[in-house]
């Protein structure tokens, strides 16, 4: 069965605590943290994640799943490291080159933290591939990173099915894990082509239970 991780992007302002103890109770696998700057994506979340994120390590013991959207990898790192955030993911766009994504890697790792890469839409999946060795997880991005509430771009699938191959291919394990537009409708589509982790947060946080749709998600 795939795990669920809800991105608390668009978390109401206010009912942060019943958001929260809501997801938790409804078995969500993870808190996804959308961290954005404002430069590599056009949306500064930066600050009100740190914050959420530090709140939601107060309050629940689900792991967090941190997705840095940003072009200051080094700073985002420490500062969100002493969350102790299960893993932390970083896009391969952010780097000049494949010696500062191995550095990032490592840096990561230093923090006894699992390592993810994240591509964008118009990034050819064969980029990540010499890098799958050293990672945990791969995010694959079905919209343009930056916004929530976005439609899933279909032409996406083919490239989680031919990350799926390759990694079979290889022996590796390594989790390919899908964010943006996922819902009921989509939510087959990504799992048949080999996702096994989806980052949902309009679908979950606008439902009116939070249980049913995380079980639909995980069982459609």
């Amino acid at each position: 069965m795939v795990e669920i991780a809800t991105s608390i992007l668009t978390m109401k302002k206010g009912e942060e605590a019943n958001t929260i103890l809501n997801l938790e109770a409804a078995k969500t696998d993870y808190f996804h943290i959308d961290v954005m700057d404002g430069k590599f994506v056009q949306k500064d979340t930066y600050q009100r994640m740190l914050e959420n994120a530090s709140y939601i390590k107060r309050v629940s013991n689900l792991p967090l799943d941190v997705h840095f959207m940003v072009e200051d990898i080094k700073t985002a790192i420490q500062d969100f490291a002493d969350l102790e955030p299960n893993i932390m993911t970083f896009h391969l766009e952010a780097c000049k080159d494949k010696e500062e994504v191995k550095k990032y890697i490592k840096m990561i790792q230093e923090k006894h933290c699992k390592v993810g890469i994240s591509i964008k839409p118009d990034t050819q999946v064969e980029e990540v591939y010499e890098i799958l060795p050293y990672i945990h997880q791969c995010l694959i991005m079905t919209v343009e990173p930056g916004k929530g509430g976005q439609t899933f771009l279909t032409q996406m699938v083919e490239k989680i099915k031919k990350l799926k191959e390759y990694i079979q291919e290889k022996e590796l394990e390594v989790d390919i894990e899908v964010d943006g537009g996922i819902n009921l409708k989509t939510a087959p589509v990504v799992k048949e082509a080999g996702a096994n982790i989806l980052v949902a947060g309009t679908a979950i946080l606008m439902a009116s239970n939070y249980k049913t749709i995380i079980e639909e998600l995980k069982s459609k």
